[in-house]
């Protein structure tokens, strides 16, 4: 008895490896917008962190230093918002964790 509920915990953890495979693809294709200088300075990424774009609006490209600045601030953004849509897409798993318990991203 012992050896098949061992069995069986075995198995709903590599369908739940596989369904965790599965949402980290999904989520390397999924892009969110990073945003600075109400929109002056745009950097698209996907959640597994891939720059796609970077958007400069022509009245930023004569301050280096906020530039700069904006460039930070929107990748920052972008970093945060990645993470944010990471963590709603993967909460389903870590609910089924034992409490104390928490799978890296």
């Amino acid at each position: 008895m012992m050896k098949g509920g061992l069995g069986g915990l075995m198995k709903q953890a590599q369908q739940m490896q596989a369904n965790m495979k599965k949402a980290q693809d999904e989520l390397a294709t999924i892009e969110v917008e990073g945003q600075a200088g109400s929109g002056m300075v745009k950097v698209t990424m996907t959640c597994a962190h891939e720059v796609r774009r970077v958007s400069l609006d022509q009245s930023v490209l004569d301050d280096k230093e906020m530039l700069e600045d904006l460039i930070v601030a929107a990748f920052s953004d972008a970093n945060k918002k990645a993470a944010e849509t990471t963590q709603k897409r993967m909460s389903g798993f870590t609910a089924q964790l034992p409490p104390g318990m928490s799978l890296p991203f």
